[in-house]
């Protein structure tokens, strides 16, 4: 489990294909990985990879084909940049949301503008996922946690101030650029909930009968 706070940015240094998928080799940058050992968990763009081999500022992550066609990893070449966050511990400090690392799906910047010493970011999500984005909520977008502003269908935006802009890749993205999105995981399980018996069903989708019945809406 991660937080969402990025600890460094590093650099994707080598891919290598083997086994029919692929392994990276990625420079940490200023984080301190001493006490990281062989098998821990490092988000990388949010996604997160199991460490298979551990130097003094490198790490080397297997990645399978699922992880590569549903992130923007697939996209990644040796010098992209990439956030990076160690697995946190019982004495971390929660300063963001808790995050999985399990990327939901791959998103777009569809707008970017100045806003005071802020940047204004707009994203498109999958449709699959914007009923989980709400105004207020939290969302991690390339393993940064941010809270979202407003929410327009599958639009949602965001206001990222200067210190997150230099830490992290946030600052490099350009309108058209894909970015990995993980959703609120207590809204994921607050759907499946709200299910009840209907999860072993084919049609246990969230209906508008569905949220009257639990109370969320009135006739």
């Amino acid at each position: 489990m991660f937080t969402g706070i990025i600890l460094a940015k590093g650099q994707i240094v080598a891919i290598k294909a083997q086994g029919g998928d692929y392994q990276y080799k990625i420079d940490t940058g200023k984080l301190t990985i001493s006490e990281a050992a062989l098998g821990d968990s490092i988000a990388v763009n949010g996604v997160c990879l199991t460490a298979v081999e551990l130097g003094s500022h490198y790490f080397c992550a297997d990645v399978s084909n699922e992880t590569i066609g549903r992130t923007d990893l697939k996209s990644a070449s040796v010098g992209s940049s990439v956030n990076l966050e160690l697995a946190l511990t019982p004495t971390t400090r929660l300063g963001g949301h808790i995050v999985s690392g399990h990327v939901d799906g791959l998103g777009i910047v569809v707008g970017k503008k100045q806003d005071g010493r802020s940047f204004y970011f707009q994203f498109k999500a999958p449709d699959n996922l914007a009923k989980y984005i709400a105004e207020k909520g939290s969302i991690c977008v390339n393993g940064v946690s941010l809270t979202v502003n407003e929410v327009d269908g599958a639009l949602f935006s965001v206001n990222i101030v200067p210190h997150t802009l230099e830490e992290t890749t946030l600052g490099d993205m350009v309108v058209g650029t894909k970015v990995n999105l993980e959703v609120d995981l207590l809204a994921r399980y607050m759907e499946r909930l709200m299910q009840g018996d209907r999860v072993a069903m084919s049609e246990g989708n969230v209906t508008e009968e569905l949220l009257q019945n639990s109370g969320f809406m009135t006739q």
